[in-house]
Order: structure tokens, then sequence, then C-alpha cells
């Protein structure tokens, strides 16, 4: 079991000031409830605020290292290429075809290992044991903290307080705008999570990370199962007002709704938190913010869910 340290709101504060030099603020599309468009983010996901923040903290020509369904593994990419640092990404044999691709547009070595993502965590952390810096894509204190600036953009867009309804995989995201709603009275987080892979909701339950059995996802970047004693159990815990569970055909709906009603393409976890309003899951009303957390999504995948195909 790695240690690693826990963030505050502090973290979430100082992250704040190196992802808003270097990304653009992601649009909010109004209604009810209010859409954080994170798919407008330069790698498509909200993950590249957290590497960002974790690659900054680091010195330079230090050698990354990380393990991820994709979305963080281009967020890395990115990151490494913006601010002149060596990595390595390693992803399951079986990620999306879409984010693979997107990866090998970057300057970084790609390693493809194992069927799940535990073992492409697995050998990630080998390779870090050989002289690299491990970053996880959710328990890592500066990856938790660059995600949690979303809530600082959302307060300077639309004010504060909000009730911010966001997927829940590893727990990065809901654990670091948690830690930002800690500071703003009123601020409320919903954490949504594939019925899929009840990882979050079992290790709350247990009050520590216990297996589940991760069963196939349209929501392939929440569903896995986490890493023992990782630090965003807690904080989800003390700072996620509640978590509730999203099933396939819920998904599958939302993101239909996304691109029928909005013209919104979203891969399968980044339409969560508009499953779980959708289903009456969630509450929403003019002050509720959806974060569309990801638009990564394969293009048959894509097609056979629009086509309403299981």
């Amino acid at each position: 079991m790695r240690s690693v340290r826990t963030p505050s709101p502090d973290d979430v504060e100082r992250a704040w000031h190196v992802v808003r030099d270097i990304l653009p603020p992601t649009p909010v599309r109004a209604g009810a409830p209010m859409l954080k468009l994170e798919t407008w983010q330069p790698t498509g996901s909200f993950k590249v605020r957290g590497a960002l923040n974790a690659l900054a903290a680091l010195g330079e020509g230090e050698r990354v290292v990380t393990a991820s369904a994709g979305n963080h593994g281009l967020g890395v990419a990115f990151a490494a290429s913006r601010l002149g640092r060596p990595a390595t990404v390693v992803v399951p044999e079986n990620a999306s075809a879409a984010k693979v691709a997107a990866l090998r547009t970057f300057g970084v070595e790609l390693v493809q290992v194992g069927r799940a993502y535990a073992e492409a965590e697995a050998h990630a952390l080998e390779l870090a044991a050989r002289g690299a810096h491990f970053v996880s894509p959710y328990n890592d204190p500066e990856v938790i903290a660059g995600q949690g600036t979303i809530g600082y953009e959302l307060a300077e867009q639309e004010g504060a307080p909000l009730t911010v309804v966001c997927a829940v995989g590893g727990g990065g995201l809901a654990a670091g705008i948690g830690l930002w709603a800690a500071t703003v009275p009123g601020a409320r987080v919903i954490g949504v999570e594939a019925a899929a892979a009840p990882s979050m909701a079992a290790a709350l339950h247990a009050g520590h990370q216990v297996p589940v059995d991760v069963r196939p996802s349209i929501a392939d970047g929440i569903a896995a199962n986490l890493e023992p004693g990782s630090v965003t159990i807690d904080l989800v815990a003390k700072h996620v007002d509640r978590l509730v569970p999203v099933t396939e055909e819920e998904l599958r709906a939302a993101v239909r709704h996304l691109a029928t009603r909005h013209g919104i393409v979203a891969e399968g976890a980044g339409a969560a938190a508009v499953a779980a309003l959708l289903a009456g899951k969630a509450e929403a009303d003019e002050r509720t913010v959806a974060v569309i957390s990801g638009r990564n999504v394969a293009l048959p995948v894509l097609a056979g869910v629009l086509g309403g195909e299981d």
C-alpha cells in the first residue's frame, strides 16, 4: 500500500493559480441543470487539470509514469508536452480505441498491458519503482487538487453556492470539488457512480477499499476497483453530500439526451451526472451544475448508443 498525502482546501487554491494560467475556462451551458462542458478541454476531459497541476509540481527532467483508462493518460501526455516532462503512459489492452489513438499523437511512451485497469496500474507502479514518479489518476494530492479547480472556475462563472453533480470512479473529481465546497457555505457535491462498478460505495460502506466485481460498462472511465488505501475514500466520505448509482440504461439515455437535445458528445462516464438527474436520483434546479466530464468515446460505441442499441 502506497503512502499518499491527503490534500487540503489550500492545495486546491494553489492548484487554481497553476491551472488557470494554462487552461482557458470551459463553457457553462445555461439551464436547470447548468452543464459544465469539460468536453471542451484540449484533451476532451477534465483530467487535464489534475495532470497539469501534478506535473507542474515536479522538477525539470523528472520522469513521470502513470496508468489510465485513457483520459488521465491524455492529460498527462498534454501536460508533459506543455511542461517539457518525459512521461510513460500505461493503459489496458482493451482501452478505448479513441483514447489510444489520441494518446499516440503526443510524444510520450505508450505501453498497453493487461485486460483491466488494475493490471495496467500494477505495471506502472513497477516502472515507477525503477526510478520514475508515479502520478495516479485519482490517488494523488496534486491530481485531486487540480480537479477541484472546477469549483473555483464555476464560482467565477456562476457565483456560489452551487450544487455540483459529478461522476465518481476513483473519486479524484468528487474529492477535489468537495475540498473546494468545504470552503463555500451552502455548496454541495453529489457523486454519481456506475452501478456496474460500485467501488466507492463499497469502500464508504466498509470504511476502506474492498474489491468489487466490475461488470462491463459504457462508462469505462469510472469502471474500476480502487487502489487500496486511496485518500479519496475519506475525502468523499467527508465532503461529498451523497453518492448515487446509475444503470447502463440510464447512462445510455443520458448520452442520447446530451447529443440530441444539446448537441453535446459525451462518453458514458462524461454523461453520468446527467444520467442521475434524468433518472430523478439527484435534484436539478437553477443552482445545480452537472459536470460533463469527457467526450472521448469510440465512434462505433457512440453510434450504437444513439441508435438505441444495447
